[in-house]
C-alpha cells in the first residue's frame, strides 16, 4: 500500500523585535515555501501605524508604493502593505536572506527590525522503488525467497533533506534500515527471507522547514518448500471408491493443487479437481480407474519457474493373489492355507471365503486369520471331512476383484490306516498263494526227477523209458541210454506201448527199440531244459 504524507503549506513567522534608533536591530526569521505567499512584519503594534516604512536587502531598497488591496490582480510580486509589512505574493529561489526595515512612528520615533527570510521547498517528488519485485493489481510488491532485493528512494528538497528507510514487520514495530542527508537513499537485502516481509517506508525531511514526505510499499516474500507434495490414499466404505489426498504445506501464498491423469507421452492431462489450497482430496470410483493408470497431484506456485512443477503420483495396479492351489491335511489335525498379495495399488482388501457360495470366513474357534505383511493365512483347527472343499483368497481394490482358488483334501486318521494296510497285505499274500497254486497245477504233467528243479550245473542225465504192455510183462530189459555230454542235463521219459501180438517177436522188438534209441540220441539237443 502506498501512502504519501501530504505537504502542509503554512507560514512560519517569528516575532519581530523592534528597537529604538539608538539601539542595534534584533534579527528574527521567517520561513516560506517556494511559490507560497509570505509577509515580513516590521512593526507589530495594532494601535500605532508607522507613518513611513522602508525595506532593504543586501543594501538595496525593496520598498514600493503601498499596495491597493482592491486591485489584487495588478499588484506586483513584492510590495508594502499599509501596516509597513513587506508582502510577497509568492516566493522563489533567491528571495531568502536578511531583510532590514525602518519604521517612522509618531513622536519622531524610529523603529528598526531585521528579518531573516528562509525559503524552502520539498520534500517533493518522493518516489521509492524495490527490485526485483512484481507489482500486483493492488500495488503490493512481490519478491521471492533467496533473492537480493534493492531499495531506492529519492526526493526533491530545498535546500536539503534528511532521508530514512524504515521497516515494520509482523511484530508491528518500526526498524530503521538506513539513514542519510542526501538527495537519495539506497540499501540492499541479500538472500531475502520470509521474515523480511512487511511494509517499507521512505521519509524525506526538509532540514529548513522540517516538512516531511513519506511513501510506503508493502513487500511480500513468496516461497515454496523444497520437497514435493505428499500423496496418500484412503479406502472409502465403498470398496469400488478411493480418496486421493495431496498435501503441500509450507508455501506462501497457498499453491494451486491439481489432481489429474497423465494421458500418453504428449503431456496431456485429464483434470479431476483443481483448487488454490495446501491440501486437496478427490474421490474416484472404479469407472474412472484402470490398471497401469497414473494419477498425479501437481503443485503450481508463482515462486516456481515455468516447467518446474512439483508433483507426486500413483501408478495403479489391480490385485493379484498368489499361492498353492492344492492343500491336504490329516483328519483331526490343523491346516494352514496361505495367500500372498503384494502388487495392488491402492492396497487391496484380502479376505478368505469358502465354497461356491463364497461365504466369508470369520475368525473364531474353528478358524484363525492372521496377516504378516503381504501374506494372509487361514488356519483351520481340528480338520474333518466336512472341511474338505474349495476355499478362496479374495483380494479387492477400487480397480478390480481377483481370487485365488485353493482346494483342501482331508485324509483319514492314522488309527484306521494300520488296519487298512494289514488287510491289504493279507489279501496280497492270499492272492500270491492262489497264483502259485494255479501255476503248479497248470504244469502238473511235467515230472521232474533227480533234482529237476536244481541248479543248471547239476548233472542229471538219466532217462527212464516206460513201456506199456497189454500183459504188463517185460521179457527183456529196456536199454539204458548213454549219458548226455552237454552241461545242462535233461531227464526224458519215454512211454512205449507194446501190443500183445508183438511180444512173441522178440527179435523184432529188440531191433525196433535200438532204432528208436538211436533216433532219440539225435533228437536230444532239441529237448526243453528245466
Amino acid at each position: 500500500m502506498m501512502t504519501t504524507t501530504v505537504r502542509l503549506l503554512g507560514l512560519f513567522v517569528c516575532a519581530t523585535v523592534l528597537v529604538r534608533a539608538d539601539e542595534s536591530a534584533t534579527t528574527t526569521s521567517v520561513t516560506a515555501w517556494l511559490r507560497d505567499a509570505v509577509r515580513l512584519p516590521c512593526y507589530v503594534d495594532g494601535h500605532v501605524t508607522p507613518s513611513q516604512t522602508a525595506w532593504w536587502k543586501d543594501g538595496q531598497d525593496v520598498s514600493v508604493d503601498v499596495l491597493d488591496s482592491a486591485a489584487a490582480d495588478v499588484r506586483p510580486r513584492v510590495g508594502l502593505l499599509e501596516d509597513g509589512s513587506l508582502d510577497f505574493r509568492w516566493v522563489r529561489e533567491g528571495d531568502e536572506g536578511d531583510y532590514l526595515c525602518s519604521a517612522q512612528l509618531p513622536g519622531n520615533v524610529t523603529w528598526r527590525a531585521r528579518v531573516l527570510l528562509k525559503v524552502a521547498s520539498g520534500p517533493a517528488n518522493l518516489s521509492v522503488s524495490i527490485n526485483p519485485a512484481t507489482v500486483l493489481s493492488n500495488g503490493t510488491l512481490v519478491t521471492y525467497r533467496g533473492s537480493t532485493v534493492s531499495f531506492h528512494c529519492v526526493a526533491d528538497s530545498y535546500p536539503s533533506q534528511q532521508m530514512n528507510w524504515t521497516f515494520r514487520g509482523a511484530a508491528d514495530e518500526n526498524h530503521l534500515m538506513a539513514s542519510a542527508q542526501a538527495p537519495w537513499l539506497d540499501f540492499r537485502i541479500k538472500d531475502v527471507q520470509p521474515a523480511a516481509q512487511g511494509v517499507y517506508s521512505c521519509s524525506a525531511n526538509n532540514t529548513v522547514s522540517h516538512h516531511a514526505a513519506n511513501k510506503s510499499a508493502e513487500l511480500l516474500v513468496y516461497y515454496v518448500p523444497d520437497r514435493h507434495p505428499e500423496c496418500t490414499w484412503v479406502q472409502s466404505q465403498d470398496p469400488t471408491e478411493v480418496h486421493f489426498s495431496c498435501s503441500w504445506e509450507g508455501s506462501y501464498p497457498a499453491p494451486t493443487l491439481q489432481w489429474a491423469e497423465e494421458q500418453g507421452d504428449q503431456g496431456t492431462r485429464r483434470v479431476f479437481a483443481s483448487e488454490v489450497t495446501d491440501g486437496l482430496t478427490v474421490a474416484l470410483n472404479r469407472s474412472l480407474l484402470f490398471g497401469g493408470q497414473t494419477i498425479k497431484c501437481l503443485a503450481q506456485h508463482l515462486a516456481l519457474a515455468p516447467g518446474q512443477e512439483r508433483s507426486c503420483s500413483f501408478l495403479l495396479k489391480p490385485p493379484y493373489p498368489e499361492g498353492e492351489p492344492l492343500a491336504s491335511a490329516q483328519e483331526g489335525s490343523n491346516v494352514t492355507l496361505t495367500c500372498t498379495e503384494s502388487t495392488s495399488a491402492p492396497p487391496a482388501k484380502t479376505t478368505w471365503r469358502r465354497g461356491r457360495e463364497h461365504v466369508e470366513i470369520v475368525a473364531g474357534a474353528k478358524y484363525f486369520l492372521s496377516v504378516d505383511g503381504p501374506t494372509y493365512r487361514l488356519t483351520i483347527a481340528n480338520v474333518s471331512k466336512d472341511d474338505e472343499g474349495v476355499y478362496f483368497c479374495r483380494s479387492e481394490n477400487p480397480l478390480a476383484v481377483f481370487e485365488l482358488e485353493v482346494y483342501l483334501t482331508v485324509r483319514a486318521s492314522l488309527a484306521y490306516t494300520g488296519a487298512v494296510i494289514g488287510v491289504f497285505i493279507a489279501a496280497l499274500i492270499v492272492a500270491s498263494a492262489i497264483v502259485v497254486a494255479k501255476v503248479v497245477y497248470s504244469n502238473r504233467h511235467r515230472v521232474c526227477l533227480g533234482g529237476a528243479f536244481g541248479r543248471p550245473g547239476d548233472n542229471v542225465g538219466d532217462v527212464l523209458s516206460l513201456v506199456e504192455s497189454d500183459d504188463e510183462l517185460f521179457n527183456a530189459p529196456a536199454p539204458r541210454l548213454p549219458p548226455l555230454t552237454p552241461a545242462n542235463q535233461t531227464t526224458m521219459v519215454q512211454i512205449h506201448h507194446i501190443p500183445s501180438g508183438e511180444q512173441e517177436d522178440t527179435g523184432t522188438t529188440a531191433q525196433t527199440q535200438e532204432e528208436d534209441q538211436e533216433k532219440l540220441r539225435e533228437e536230444l539237443p532239441d529237448l526243453v531244459t528245466f
